[in-house]
């Protein structure tokens, strides 16, 4: 193997780990945060948009709940 290609891939499957550790010990807060700025970017690109059938479905639900002879707590 090329010495220089072995060197990257060294490299890259060092930083790979770094990446793994990090995720894995990343707290609920960071996770949180990180989500809020995933979504704050989508939102300011215009990509994010609200699902409807999602809506539809909690509707559903919420109808087929209310119909039953004994309602689920």
């Amino acid at each position: 193997m090329d010495p220089d290609l072995k060197a990257y891939l060294d490299r890259y499957h060092a930083v790979a780990a770094v990446q793994q550790q990090e995720l894995q010990t990343a707290s609920l807060e960071q996770r949180w945060k990180q989500l809020n700025a995933v979504v704050a970017l989508a939102i300011s690109l215009g990509i994010f948009k609200k699902d409807e059938s999602e809506e539809d479905i909690y509707r559903l639900w919420a109808k087929l709940k209310n119909n039953l002879p004994n309602p689920l707590p």
